[in-house]
């Protein structure tokens, strides 16, 4: 994997990733703080691994959305200590066990982000099942 990431001006930048591009702005008005793309990424892999398992499982959803919070230590360099997600979308309530156990599956098996996070910070989760 290889991004190039172009300085524009300021605390701006431009990452390319296989023809898409991102901004990145340590001043978070032109795009997101790089700390904030470790936590959109980690939304991303774990929601591209809940959604494939919940379609395996044949569970029905939609409106899925994903919000991941995190605490950062107040020393220099501050880093992720404690990460929540909060997972939220329509099914039937009685697929809560099923979602949880996708996401389960993703947080502990196959997410590659929250893997690398993990070995600095807490990882938790709740679901929240919508009408």
């Amino acid at each position: 994997m290889k991004t190039i990431t172009k300085w524009i001006k300021d605390e701006e930048f431009e990452s390319e990733h296989e023809g898409n591009r991102i901004k990145v702005d340590g001043n978070k008005k032109n795009g997101h703080g790089p700390k904030a793309l470790l936590l959109s990424g980690l939304a991303g892999c774990s929601g591209i691994d809940v959604t494939g398992i919940l379609r395996k499982m044949k569970v029905e959803f939609s409106d899925l959305s994903i919000e991941v919070e995190a605490d950062q230590t107040e020393e220099n360099p501050k880093v992720f200590k404690d990460i929540q997600i909060t997972y939220r979308l329509k099914t039937a309530a009685e697929n809560l066990e099923k979602v949880k156990k996708a996401i389960d599956l993703s947080l502990d098996k196959y997410c590659g982000v929250a893997a690398m996070l993990k070995k600095n910070s807490a990882i938790g989760y709740t679901v929240q099942i919508l009408n």
